[in-house]
């Protein structure tokens, strides 16, 4: 268990983490949980939920919330769920899925607004909703937004995660500034490559248009990255965890790259 000058970093603590049913959101979870956090996990969809629920019940105190991001009574409900459940929120860590990958000019108008409902408007509402609790209950939480290497670069055939997704780098931003003289950080993660469903289905699309083998797909992503390999869940999760507990006290409003050092930016 990660510890903090030989005490648990972040036991007992409340947390709320999204989209936690698999990929990031369930390593996560998973990692939070390890650290001995007791933990609300959300997702949609019912049955993935209650299957995430039972293999994360070994690790620690977990309470599965089903609830769609994009939906705003349901937001309501889940940090209104989340405040009974575990007797308020010390951290949020906001997670979503990806909107299906293409060109920008292959995008019509209901998926740019589908797109910007799940990655601009959902985190802004429920940061709102979580900021106002942790007021309400003079606690002095944090919240860690997962985003991705394309709010900081464009990748191709991911438009509509690129053009939407920056919206997350100037919520943080601002609340850090809003909510940081109330105690409150605010820190978002830009993953790079991780191996889940969403990379694999990146690697079988570049596989199947190009007419080459998943092997030489992989390597040749893998190729682009210094460290040579993809990420993994795990290691995307403690960094959330460091940005969570008191190690981080004096971090807010940052955009920490978890990417291998893929980005070429050097802002």
């Amino acid at each position: 268990m990660p510890t903090q000058l030989g005490r648990p970093l972040i036991t007992g603590k409340r947390v709320l983490v999204t989209a936690a049913s698999r990929g990031l959101g369930f390593g996560a979870a998973e990692t939070f949980l390890e650290a001995g956090a007791r933990v609300v996990i959300n997702s949609s969809n019912p049955e993935r939920l209650a299957e995430a629920g039972k293999q994360l019940s070994k690790k620690g105190e977990v309470h599965p919330v089903a609830a769609d991001l994009t939906r705003e009574k349901d937001l309501d409900r889940l940090v209104a769920e989340t405040t009974r459940i575990l007797g308020g929120i010390d951290s949020l860590v906001y997670v979503t899925g990806s909107p299906p990958a293409g060109t920008f000019l292959q995008k019509g108008y209901s998926e740019w607004r589908e797109a910007a409902e799940l990655m601009t408007v959902s985190p802004a509402y429920i940061a709102r909703l979580v900021a106002l609790d942790m007021i309400e209950g003079k606690v002095k939480g944090n919240m860690v937004f997962l985003g991705s290497i394309t709010m900081r670069e464009p990748v191709l055939n991911l438009a509509t995660s690129g053009v939407c997704r920056i919206a997350v780098s100037g919520l943080v931003r601002t609340l850090a500034r809003e909510l940081g003289p109330r105690g409150i950080r605010v820190n978002g993660i830009l993953p790079g490559y991780i191996d889940t469903d969403r990379t694999k289905g990146i690697v079988k699309e570049r596989a199947s248009k190009e007419s080459i083998t998943l092997e030489k797909a992989l390597a040749d992503l893998e190729g682009q990255i210094p460290i040579g390999r993809l990420g993994t869940a795990r290691e995307v999760a403690q960094v959330a965890l460091f940005l969570a507990s008191d190690l981080a006290s004096y971090v807010s409003g940052a955009l920490v790259p978890v990417d291998g050092a893929y980005l070429r930016s050097t802002g």
